[in-house]
């Protein structure tokens, strides 16, 4: 395959991308009153719409699903009609846009939590790391552990929030199981030491995140859902004794699922994609549909794994906020602007929709 195989159009579940760029999910900390999306959220997201697909930032299910100021939720009604404007502007201009359903787990603050609450986890271990709240960077708080009883709930609130996404007009939803957030929490023993159902055992330990997924599915569809995954990343301090024994046996079910595509984060997020060892070609083997690799790629890179078939589709994350029109950068193989530092997280439009394109 040669490069321009990138840009031509691919089918995804019922739905046909443009091409095989994606957008990666991208924290921006712009959400309004009420964690609804911003007015300039739906400008921002039509502005990079030649994306085959884009992923929005991470969106929380529920109040208590919050982690960082200011970023979006789904499941208020002004949060759906927020979202709205959102999907009608990015299929205004051809697009196709999926959200991803979040919940930090104990990446939080009681700042951020309804009544001040402790965060949740699966255990009562805090996670070395921490979080934007009060305009400014902080400690997370020290969680509580979940109850098996309030489980239901979580996984009822990723329903629910599924169900919110098709009424707000997304062709789909991404399930956040990566980066140290709660369903990676669950799957990960540095993080998990639970003696119950969903503790203990490889099969325990990824049972929620495949209830969760189990749910979405029968609530919308195994062709509007896919499953991001991080196997390796040590993103908010998290950490695994196995992960390759805990992804195989993640994947295969996923694969059972029928879920539309697997989004992997190889390597470190956002850092090195070979840190640790660990055999990305067998989650390939086991994954039958769509499979998105994600983390450091370049126009080289992506058209090389393509030719070698070890992914379908592509992710790209900071590249995609001072170029707008990264697709068309991509294509021509023209240079790539900077983005700002200082206005990656909140703020208004500057180093948001003010970077112009070619």
């Amino acid at each position: 395959m040669t490069n321009q195989t990138l840009f031509q159009p691919y089918t995804l579940g019922s739905i046909t991308l443009a091409n095989r760029i994606v957008m990666a999910p991208l924290t921006r900390n712009r959400a309004s009153t009420g964690l609804v999306p911003s007015e300039l959220a739906a400008t921002y997201y039509a502005q990079r719409a030649t994306a085959g697909l884009l992923i929005t930032e991470a969106t929380q299910i529920s109040a208590q699903a919050q982690g960082y100021q200011d970023t979006p939720g789904i499941y208020t009604h002004a949060q759906i009609e927020g979202w709205r404007k959102v999907t009608d502007a990015v299929h205004a201009e051809g697009g196709r846009i999926f959200v991803q359903l979040w919940h930090v787990g104990r990446v939080s603050h009681v700042d951020l939590q309804p009544d001040g609450a402790a965060p949740v986890a699966p255990s009562a271990i805090r996670a070395e790391t921490k979080t934007f709240v009060n305009n400014g960077f902080s400690d997370v708080s020290e969680p509580r552990a979940l109850e098996t009883e309030e489980i239901k709930q979580i996984i009822d609130d990723f329903r629910q929030a599924a169900a919110n996404a098709i009424a707000a007009g997304f062709d789909g939803v991404e399930i956040h199981g990566a980066n140290g957030y709660l369903l990676e929490q669950f799957l990960k023993d540095g993080a998990n030491q639970r003696t119950d159902i969903y503790g203990g055992s490889i099969e325990n330990r990824a049972r929620l995140l495949l209830e969760v997924t189990a749910a979405v599915t029968g609530e919308i569809g195994a062709e509007r859902t896919g499953v991001r995954i991080s196997p390796v990343s040590p993103a908010n301090a998290i950490t695994s004794s196995d992960p390759q024994g805990q992804y195989d046996y993640l994947v295969d079910q996923l694969n059972t699922l029928g879920i539309v595509y697997l989004h992997v984060v190889e390597g470190a997020t956002g850092g090195p994609r070979d840190a640790v060892p660990f055999d990305y070609d067998s989650l390939r083997r086991r994954f039958k549909n769509t499979y998105i690799g994600n983390n450091g790629y370049d126009l080289a890179l992506a058209a090389a794994q393509l030719a070698e078939g070890k992914a379908d589709l592509f992710a790209f994350g900071r590249p995609f906020i001072a170029n707008p029109d990264l697709v068309e950068r991509l294509k021509k193989d023209a240079p790539l602007a900077a983005f700002i530092p200082e206005t990656l997280y909140g703020g208004g439009a500057e180093g948001y929709t003010d970077y112009p394109p070619l």
